[in-house]
């Protein structure tokens, strides 16, 4: 059974056989679910917690 996978940027689910794996120099992978949810996390390097319409929004990140 193929693994469900979420969106590193939004936080929505992402169905098997769709969406794009970035792998970063160090090792670690991210799934995004779009193109648009890729260019504002890579180009416009945007956080997720200050856009409505990601998961993640209004989320206060705890130390």
């Amino acid at each position: 059974m193929p693994r469900l996978r979420h969106c590193s940027f939004c936080g929505h689910e992402i169905p098997p056989g769709t969406g794009i794996m970035y792998v970063r120099n160090d090792g670690r992978i991210l799934w995004f679910c779009s193109s648009k949810c890729r260019k504002n996390y890579l180009k416009l390097r945007r956080d997720p917690r200050k856009l409505k319409w990601t998961k993640f929004y209004g989320k206060v990140e705890r130390h």
